[in-house]
């Protein structure tokens, strides 16, 4: 699942970074493929750091990656029907360690890039459409090509990415039987305790019943 899981958050986080209009102005996949550039750019230059690169990468991945992405509605989706049976203060505490999970493994995996390039399809969607797809195809020398879908929501504050789907595979349903096995055996406050536990500095990544 580590495996799975880093190809996701490597793939994604090079999609994203600071663009030149606020967000609620650029339409989903302009929002994407604006940014593309940007991102590898950046990542060039923070590969060819001497030092000093893990706190630059975390650095993007708080201030320009994470702020698009829909976390408490990714949290609701990856706990499914568990959700309900969580208290308020539960919700608050399980969208926060599933935040702090995901950034994380997006900055470990971004140190693997190499020179990815991400082409985006044209969207077609619905006038007033406020959930689409955006889909694109990711390209690496000597290596097949993979699809990637971004399902993003119109919020207030602008488009949000709340799934993404790599060849079939969704990033968020990816974590549900292993929630699901985790508040079964020790219920939710467990759930939040394993997240929290993962997210300690030099644990291991995504969490196993």
């Amino acid at each position: 699942m580590q495996s799975l899981i880093g190809k996701f958050m490597l793939v994604l986080a090079l999609t994203h970074a600071a663009q030149a209009l606020p967000a609620q102005e650029l339409a989903p996949d302009v929002l994407l493929q604006s940014t593309t550039l940007e991102v590898v750019a950046t990542m060039q230059r923070v590969r060819d750091m001497q030092g000093g690169q893990m706190e630059e990468i975390a650095r993007l991945v708080e201030t320009k990656i994470a702020p698009l992405f829909d976390f408490a509605h990714m949290t609701r989706i990856a706990v499914a029907r568990n959700w309900r049976l969580a208290t308020p203060d539960q919700q608050v505490a399980l969208t926060a360690a599933f935040k702090t999970l995901l950034v994380r493994t997006y900055s470990t995996a971004l140190l693997t890039y190499r020179d990815q390039v991400i082409e985006f399809r044209t969207m077609h969607s619905a006038p007033g459409a406020t959930e689409v797809t955006v889909k694109s195809m990711v390209r690496k020398p000597g290596t097949a090509p993979v699809a990637m879908n971004y399902d993003m929501e119109k919020t207030p504050a602008g488009w949000k990415v709340f799934d993404i789907t790599v060849e079939g595979i969704s990033l968020v349903t990816n974590y549900r039987d292993s929630f699901a096995q985790i508040v079964r055996d020790r219920g939710m406050d467990g759930l939040i305790k394993t997240l929290e536990k993962k997210n300690v500095p030099g644990a291991s990544g995504a969490p196993s019943a």
